[in-house]
């Protein structure tokens, strides 16, 4: 079957300073426009990234910035890139999650225009991973040239991927591997040891991947704004970013890991100056009142002696008042009065008075 096409298709690539799209640049970009009539028209661009590079990817692509110190800057090659690309629709491998965002990236960090509305889009990788499925069941016929029965019961799959294992065993035995740094080995040996190591490639922290191990054994950070940043520097920049992730949705072998590098941390920092001690409190008891501190000097006591020369003065009754009155208590109380009978005078002296 041949590709048929209504308009160019450009197959890119890029190579990068990083893999973080929002703060890494593009070092290489290389185009092979497939034409509809078959032919092709190719180029490259070696871009100047205006940042450092990181080694570990000059490792993979081989390009450092010693060889970058002529190029142009993103910003002076854009339109001959847009321009040549124009027509096109776009394929890569892996290109609809780091090519494609990289690219426009690039082209509105310096303002250019790109229309990518009317375009489309293959990537390679997707449809080799929908294709050559990466299931259990998938390995198993791969592996094994048969199917699993009574698939998803977990005795099955338990048996189904023992099987596996020991078909890889025998399949890859003396057979060469090279990994993104170059380095040639052949590591699926019938050895646990060196199974673990093979099959933890990005070495992990914890389980989830939040966090892995550097080349030099360093924790870094595997996600978010902070990723490919030692845990320990981003505590320094961000204290609160140990915070958030404490009481964050995260799993808790991520956080309990994220607890011994922080506490690591604490205890590595320089010690803050110790206040001075201040003295013991002054005790205090409703019968003895006062106590000084028992740990400093205490002053003598003194016996109370008398003044031998005061002189007591006898007791001098006009000292008192005797212009106040003696209390008399009362005991005598005014007789009471009879009521009066009403009669006439009283009547007439009533009606007088209130006219009535």
């Amino acid at each position: 079957m041949k590709l048929t096409l209504k308009r160019p298709l450009a197959f890119f690539d890029l190579e990068t300073t990083g893999t973080n799209i929002g703060v890494d640049r593009i070092v290489e970009i290389s185009v092979i426009k497939l034409m509809p009539d078959a032919t092709e028209e190719v180029k490259t661009w070696k871009i100047n990234p205006e940042m450092p590079i990181s080694i570990e990817s000059s490792m993979i692509h081989g390009i450092y910035e010693e060889h970058l110190i002529d190029a142009p800057v993103f910003k002076n090659a854009a339109a001959e890139i847009a321009d040549f690309i124009a027509d096109s629709d776009l394929a890569g491998y892996n290109s609809n999650r780091f090519d494609i965002p990289m690219l426009m990236e690039e082209f509105l960090r310096v303002g250019h225009p790109f229309d990518i509305e009317e375009r489309h889009f293959v990537d390679v990788q997707n449809i080799f991973h929908q294709m050559e499925q990466r299931t259990l069941r998938a390995a198993y016929q791969f592996y094994c040239g048969k199917d699993i029965i009574n698939a998803h019961s977990a005795e099955a799959d338990t048996r189904a991927t023992m099987e596996v294992l020991l078909a890889q065993i025998a399949k890859y035995e003396g057979v060469e591997y090279e990994d993104k740094k170059g380095v040639k080995t052949k590591p699926v040996v019938g050895d646990v040891e060196a199974l673990h190591k093979f099959t933890n490639l990005n070495k992990p922290v914890d389980f989830a991947g939040r966090m892995v191990y550097s080349d030099n054994g360093d924790e870094l950070f595997n996600f978010g704004k902070h990723k490919g940043k030692k845990v320990e520097d981003v505590f320094k920049a961000e204290p609160s970013y140990y915070s958030w992730m404490m009481n964050g949705d995260f799993p808790l072998y991520t956080k309990r890991k994220l607890e011994q590098i922080y506490k690591r941390y604490i205890s590595k920092r320089e010690p803050a100056v110790k206040p001075e001690p201040k003295p013991a409190p002054v005790q205090q008891t409703q019968q003895q009142g006062l106590i000084a501190d028992p740990s400093q000097p205490q002053p003598e006591k003194k016996a109370f002696v008398p003044n031998k020369n005061t002189e007591k003065k006898p007791f001098n009754p006009q000292h008192n008042n005797t212009d106040r009155k003696p209390f008399i208590p009362r005991t005598e109380q005014k007789p009471k009065e009879e009521a009066k009978p009403i009669d006439n005078d009283m009547l007439a002296a009533l009606k007088q008075k209130f006219g009535k």
